[in-house]
Parts: structure tokens; sequence; C-alpha cells
């Protein structure tokens, strides 16, 4: 199966363990409207590799809603972040864009991967 050309995962830092099960949303804007693109979960290695499938690739903007707060709880540890949503713009349709976040309970950082 061929990734997906927007992939991510996620990862706790304050455990050094990647967050599994965590409900993750792709959203791409479309004439100043945010429209799903696509939903998944995190799998064991906290990362989401295969979420849409044979669909065109389109520059433009998205982002990505990742819902932390389930996990946190699973955890009993409070969040001040119970959501966090990461913008960032395609630019060039036939590269693979890997959109990491990484987590604690109290901050939260990104980067483009590979």
């Amino acid at each position: 199966m061929q990734r997906s050309p927007i992939t991510t995962h996620i990862l706790d830092t304050n455990l050094g363990k990647p967050a599994a099960d965590v409900t993750v949303r792709l959203w791409m804007e479309r004439n100043g409207t945010w429209e799903a693109v696509a939903e998944a979960t995190t799998d064991q290695d906290g990362r989401i590799n295969y979420w849409l499938g044979n669909q065109e690739r389109l520059c433009g903007d998205y982002r990505i809603e990742f819902e932390v707060k389930e996990y946190f709880q699973r955890q009993k540890v409070p969040t001040l972040y119970p959501r966090v949503d990461i913008y960032f713009t395609v630019t060039d349709a036939n590269q693979h864009y890997h959109i990491p976040l990484l987590i604690t309970a109290n901050g939260y950082s990104t980067y483009r991967g590979s």
C-alpha cells in the first residue's frame, strides 16, 4: 500500500513513547471554507500513514486536528491543550508532507518531517 501524500505521527515527549489511539482529522481550505478530508486514529506507533488513499494530490492550505484530551485522560494527566491544530501549506503536490506532533500535557511543537 502506498503511503498518503500527507502523514503524521504523535510522540509523547514526557514519556518518550508514541501516542496511540488518538483521533486525528485532516482538513483542507477550499474557497474560504474548511472541508474535512480524512479522519483516522493513530496506530500503536503513534502514526497515520494511509488516510488519503488514492485521493488527488492538491496544493493549498491544510489543517491537522489532534484530539489529545482523551489520550491524556486515559493516563490520568490533566492537559492544558485538549486539541492541537497544525496549519500548513502544500506548495508542491508531488512532495510528501510529514507533519509530526511532539506533545506533553502542557506544551507541544511540530516540524516538517521526512
